[in-house]
């Protein structure tokens, strides 16, 4: 090894057909293993052979002008070995050779298989050849024993083949065998052709009789599904052929020429692989929606790195595909593996990220889904450690995706919220350590925020990334904590309870940091958040004190609306209202508007007028109202509009009316204030009949005018009707 090379052997290896001589000797080597093992050759004496073949075909003739030259020329193994190359050489061709052996998770799966890997795959069906066999001769042999196993063991005689690997017994596979190694063996890459799709469809699906020679009389017919390994493994060779298909640095065992056979390869391999996988390796769902992986049986260990290997590969072509309907095809039906790659921290991670990306980059919501099924199934597993994984990437995929909003991205922001607080409310204890650090993290924003007091600090408040954080918090909350699902639990408190607290105290912080009316959109979001808490929780969050200002401030003579030819703004996608917006008659009426709106649904949740104290409760909004509906009246004629003080008027009748109807219902209480349980019951029984009082009428009437302007709205944004009328 320490001989030192000729210029020849050097500009040989530089250039870089070394690695190709390499893999040549290794698909060689390993293409004479299997024919020999196919033919039983077990002696000796062909073992011999074969390694005296080996050292005669290992001789590389290495260009030289003299006889003498070649004489003090290396060894084979010297060669190959390459130690002459250096060690930045060297160490690349080390890691090859280490690919097919190596077993750590880390590399477990990678792309360096060329097209006689996995042949250990084969192994799992000659065993139930064997076996079989040996149950034919066994009557012949010692028709004793037979007849015994056959009154105590009937299971053994009725030996399934389709146990052991899906084995054929007829000589089909043989030479699909015999063709894929003289193909193997050519220098010209085999072209794919529907042909061979078919040939492997037929044996991973198709129906066959199954005899056993002499036993036919004896044993029972076993009428099966092939779910032939073999097959398989072709298949899914040939999509890692289409997954690489136009990269040079890819060693392929196909060659792909027609879009057709293309498609059809990705389209079968993606929907046969998880039938045949169940098949063979089936996995445990357990009663509480979360699966067990498969146990680690010698069958699972020997196809491992063959699926991990194909899970690579779906991974790598899922960026690729332009095609929804084959980006919808390849995330539902590479879900189905999760319970098999569980066990490589690398491939849940790349797979993740893959799922996350889709979720945010595709605009389909039939893909967004299935790429949120798919990460929800990686979260039912029983390690803890990848839901941490889940988690962390949920919500920072939701942070990325949410640094500005518009109308056309806003529904796909909702969906990933929505998608998010479904896997953060699996586990509860796991999601209360992410929860606490990342309101902790908004709570830390706030703070310097109230600290600095300048125009760069307000923006770490004041941008649509926290106003998502809020709302993505305010409905993980709400759904961990409903008041309804803690009742069917038993009255048991959800972990995450305790999280609600300072939650609502950085919200009000938060509302609190700028009272100008441009920052009244930014106030708006925060109370809608603090708003679907309060509702489903039936946690008391006041927030009368946040809305009747804004409808008194509208009111007050002092803001002086102006009219404008401006459009009316959607607050739904404006944290800040613009500049020119500012004063204007048609914001005034919009903000307005919304506010009443959203005082209207606080004062009819349950812990509101569900209360036996509402009409104690109101006191305080109605007196403020009034004030500013006089003020408003005395003022000058440009002080507020009679849109404006109309809205406001309807809405302070109904409160009044509304604790007039509650206080009427209480003349007939017999108990006591002290009396808890009546009290708690009578609340019980009032928040049945919430929609009967006048200010539950109201809200009704409103929602029904607000989504038919919505529908009317997407009309017109869609370019349907070009005039939005309002009958």
């Amino acid at each position: 090894m320490g001989k030192k090379a000729s210029k020849q052997t050097k500009k040989f290896a530089a250039s870089g057909q070394l690695k190709k001589v390499i893999q040549a000797r290794h698909k060689h080597q390993q293409i004479r293993k299997r024919i020999l093992g196919k033919r039983g050759a077990k002696d000796d004496k062909v073992r011999s052979e074969e390694v005296d073949n080996e050292d005669e075909e290992n001789e590389v003739e290495v260009p030289s002008n003299e006889k003498a030259k070649s004489k003090k020329g290396m060894s084979v193994d010297e060669f190959l070995n390459a130690d002459f190359m250096g060690e930045s050489y060297s160490d690349d061709d080390n890691v090859d050779d280490m690919d097919e052996s190596d077993s750590d998770d880390d590399n477990e799966g990678e792309d360096d298989f060329d097209d006689t890997s996995f042949a250990s795959v084969d192994d799992l069906e000659e065993d139930g050849k064997n076996h079989l066999m040996e149950l034919s001769k066994l009557a012949e042999k010692d028709p004793e024993f037979f007849k015994y196993l056959q009154e105590n063991d009937q299971e053994l005689l009725k030996f399934n083949l389709d146990d052991t690997g899906g084995i054929q017994l007829d000589d089909e596979d043989n030479e699909e065998a015999g063709d894929d190694d003289v193909d193997m063996e050519s220098e010209k890459m085999p072209t794919l052709t529907s042909m061979h799709l078919r040939r492997w469809q037929k044996a991973l699906l198709e129906v066959k009789l199954f005899t056993a020679s002499s036993l036919v009389r004896l044993l029972m017919v076993n009428f099966d599904q092939q779910r032939s390994l073999r097959a398989l493994r072709k298949l899914l060779i040939a999509f890692r052929a289409a997954a690489h298909l136009n990269e040079d640095d890819q060693v392929l065992a196909w060659s792909i020429d027609s879009s057709s056979v293309y498609n059809k390869l990705v389209t079968t391999t993606l929907r046969y692989t998880p039938v045949v996988l169940e098949h063979h390796v089936p996995y445990k769902s357990l009663p509480n929606g979360k699966f067990k992986p498969p146990t680690q049986t010698h069958k699972f260990k020997t196809l491992q790195k063959l699926i991990l290997s194909y899970f690579h590969n779906v991974i790598h072509v899922l960026s690729q595909f332009t095609d929804n309907e084959l980006v919808q095809l390849a995330v539902t039906e590479s879900a189905k593996l999760i319970p098999y790659i569980v066990s490589s921290r690398k491939a849940v991670k790349l797979y993740l990220k893959a799922s996350q990306s889709t979720t945010s980059d595709r605009n389909e919501d039939n893909i967004r889904i299935a790429a949120f099924l798919a990460i929800r199934k990686l979260a039912s597993g029983t390690d803890e450690s990848i839901m941490d994984y889940v988690l962390k990437g949920a919500y920072l995929t939701l942070i990325r995706s949410s640094k500005s909003t518009n109308v056309h991205s806003l529904p796909s922001i909702n969906l990933m919220k929505n998608s998010a607080s479904e896997v953060f409310c699996i586990d509860h204890s796991t999601a209360y350590q992410h929860a606490f650090g990342y309101i902790r993290q908004l709570a830390i924003h706030l703070r310097n925020s109230m600290k600095v007091k300048t125009k760069e600090g307000y923006k770490q408040v004041y941008n649509w990334q926290f106003v998502h954080c809020i709302a993505f918090w305010s409905i993980v909350l709400a759904r961990a904590c409903d008041s309804r699902t803690q009742v069917k639990n038993g009255d048991t408190a959800s972990d995450l309870k305790p999280l609600i607290y300072p939650l609502v105290q950085v919200c009000l912080g938060a509302i609190k940091l700028i009272s100008t009316s441009r920052s009244y959109p930014f106030h708006l979001h925060i109370v809608r958040s603090l708003l679907h808490l309060t509702k489903h929780t039936d946690i008391y969050i006041p927030l009368s004190p946040h809305l009747v200002p804004i409808l008194t401030s509208i009111l007050a003579p002092s803001s002086r609306s102006k009219s404008s030819t401006l459009r009316p703004l959607d607050l739904e996608v404006q944290i800040r209202a613009p500049q020119q917006y500012i004063r204007t008659r048609v914001y005034h009426e919009g903000v307005l508007e919304e506010s009443a709106y959203l005082l209207t649904e606080w004062l009819t949740s349950p812990m509101v007028q569900g209360s036996i104290s509402f009409p104690e409760i109101v006191v305080p909004v109605v007196v403020l109202l009034r004030k500013a509906l006089k003020a408003a009246r005395s003022g000058s004629s440009g002080s507020s509009s009679g849109k404006d003080q109309g809205t406001v008027k309807v809405l302070l009748e109904r409160i009044e009316e509304s604790a007039k109807w509650i206080k009427q219902r209480r003349r007939s209480v017999t108990f006591a204030p002290g009396q808890l349980e009546e009290v708690v019951s009578w609340e019980k029984d009032l928040r049945d009949l919430i929609e009967d009082s006048p200010l539950g009428k109201y809200l009704k009437v409103q929602k029904k005018l607000r989504e038919k302007r919505r529908k009317l709205v997407e009309k017109a944004r869609e370019g349907e009707d070009e005039i939005l009328d309002d009958d």
